[in-house]
């Protein structure tokens, strides 16, 4: 799997916090077939054997809508998995031992807060930058929102693919026109809604209006 701008789109980050009508399996699908161009597996309480099964199956669904099926922070499950790649943060391990480990072809993200943090995991070979948080966020409750204007500084520095993360959701996502970024990666926006297939074409279609030409 190639990680391009188009890959960016609408990047889908699971949360089972929201798992309860549906499993974690098929809110993921219902996600793929609204329109995910990314899926991103993020376990914080799995023990490493859980996760590996879990990973596994959901690669598998990944497969059938040829999607890349990304692993935040265990670069040991993505290993084991066969991932089409890692999403670090800036206190997990540095992008240039990640490429290391997995090897020229796979697909490395790393979370920035900073035109030189973006700059440093641009030039340890990073394929594409998570930047935020946008706004204020449950998912992380010690996260900082960013000024649009360093966002926009990110994206007119490095070359990469740069998405917006952080408390984004149909209320506020136009906010980000003009921020130069190529797409959002959603958690509660997608995972909580009653519809997700629904929620997410609806997404994609607004994400497509402020993604950089």
């Amino acid at each position: 799997m190639n990680c391009t701008k188009e890959t960016m789109l609408l990047y889908a980050v699971t949360d089972r916090c929201w798992v309860g009508k549906q499993t974690l399996m098929e809110q993921v699908e219902c996600a793929l077939k609204g329109g995910a161009t990314c899926i991103q597996l993020r376990e914080k309480e799995l023990g490493d054997e859980e996760f590996l099964a879990e990973a596994l199956e959901m690669k598998a669904l990944c497969r059938k809508y040829n999607v890349p099926f990304l692993i935040n922070d265990n670069v040991e499950v993505a290993i084991r998995c066969d991932a089409d790649g890692v999403h670090v943060g800036q206190m997990d391990m540095e992008a240039g031992n990640v490429r290391a480990l997995l090897g020229k072809d796979k697909i490395i993200g790393v979370s920035t807060q900073t035109v030189e943090q973006a700059l440093a995991a641009e030039a340890a070979g990073a394929d594409y930058l998570g930047v935020g948080a946008m706004f204020s966020t449950s998912t992380k409750e010690d996260a900082r929102t960013m000024p649009h204007s360093v966002v926009q500084e990110i994206c007119r520095t490095v070359k990469i693919p740069v998405v917006a993360i952080g408390g984004i959701n149909k209320s506020n996502i136009l906010e980000l026109s003009g921020c130069g970024v190529d797409g959002v990666a959603l958690i509660s926006a997608i995972f909580s809604s009653e519809d997700i297939e629904s929620e997410c074409k609806e997404l994609a279609a607004l994400s497509s209006r402020i993604i950089r030409r």
